[in-house]
């Protein structure tokens, strides 16, 4: 009885955080390690976040270790990925694929917001000790399981320096 009443208390907190309707923006400082989800002006959620292992700079090339910067959208879900979860990031835009044409390299691809690799969600907020992600952006899996309920496909994400 006791676990269906912590059932229904956290599903019915879910409903009044969240029941105004999704996210539909995500903005990301890479300076500050911040994520924070908007749904218009309102600040939904914010998380601190682990990059690219190479953090400062945009990602030019596959390989680079860097998190994009630039204008994305979420444009897939992966409920099954390495990384516990994942949403899938629409790197890269034209402007990226046009500048790794110009330095004669592959811009890379499968930029993801994902939670902690399969099987190491122990480690919880210790992620954040380092960068160590090949450019994606990387949460807890507590944390990826709120993202996972407030962003939908084709959720805007800005990722700033």
């Amino acid at each position: 009885m006791r676990f269906f009443v912590s059932v229904w208390l956290t599903l019915l907190l879910g409903v009044c955080a969240w029941g105004k309707g999704p996210a539909d923006r995500i903005v990301i400082e890479k300076a500050a390690h911040v994520m924070t989800l908007y749904r218009g002006e309102e600040k939904l959620r914010t998380y601190k976040v682990s990059l690219g292992g190479e953090p400062k700079g945009a990602k030019t090339r596959q390989g680079d270790h860097k998190t994009p910067e630039g204008t994305y959208t979420v444009d897939a879900r992966n409920a099954n990925s390495h990384y516990y979860r994942s949403l899938h990031v629409s790197y890269p835009n034209a402007a990226d694929r046009e500048r790794a044409k110009k330095l004669g390299v592959s811009p890379g691809r499968d930029i993801m917001i994902h939670g902690l690799p399969n099987g190491e969600g122990f480690v919880g907020k210790a992620h954040l000790l380092h960068d160590w992600t090949d450019g994606c952006i990387a949460v807890t899996d507590e944390e990826m399981d709120e993202i996972w309920e407030l962003v939908p496909v084709g959720t805007v994400l800005v990722i700033r320096p």
